[in-house]
């Protein structure tokens, strides 16, 4: 069974090769530790964690926090349908350097669930208007003079 760190690592390797057109390591992967060392050594990896790290979906879990950094929860689909977890931090201004902020050690197991939701949506009818006047609450507004009727301020 592999760490949160190591589905990270394997996140890491699998982007690597995919842009350099060859198949991702095996997942589960048990030599994942020493597939990483040996690729990082050869600094193959920097491009492909960096768009690790700045991936993942927003998971609105709590999250770590920094008064230097910006931060947000953020996960990642595995090929087995599990999800690992992550803080992404980033901001902290014009000399800042989020990408240095240690993140792989504290990744996480998250567990996900796809929902179906009814969301209610409004929209003015058109049989509501009458001339151009909005109609309803007795203070009607005239769209096309920009003219208030029915406050008891006319004169």
């Amino acid at each position: 069974m592999m760490t949160p760190t190591q589905k990270i690592k394997w996140l890491v390797l699998a982007k690597a090769a995919q842009w350099s057109e060859a198949d991702p390591p095996p997942y589960p992967c048990p030599s994942v530790d020493d597939l990483y060392g040996a690729a990082s050594e050869r600094d193959e990896l920097h491009d492909a964690l960096n768009e690790v790290r700045c991936s993942g979906e927003e998971t609105g879990l709590k999250k770590d926090w920094s008064r230097h950094y910006e931060s947000k929860a953020v996960a990642a689909r595995l090929p087995d349908g599990t999800w690992v977890g992550w803080t992404y931090w980033y901001g902290g201004g014009k000399h800042a350097n989020p990408e240095e902020v240690a993140w792989m050690e504290d990744a996480y197991d998250v567990t996900a669930r796809e929902e179906t939701r009814v969301v209610r949506v409004f929209a003015k009818d058109d049989a509501a208007q009458t001339d151009g006047v909005m109609v309803g609450d007795g203070h009607g507004y005239d769209a096309n003079t920009g003219a208030t009727h029915g406050t008891g301020e006319e004169g």
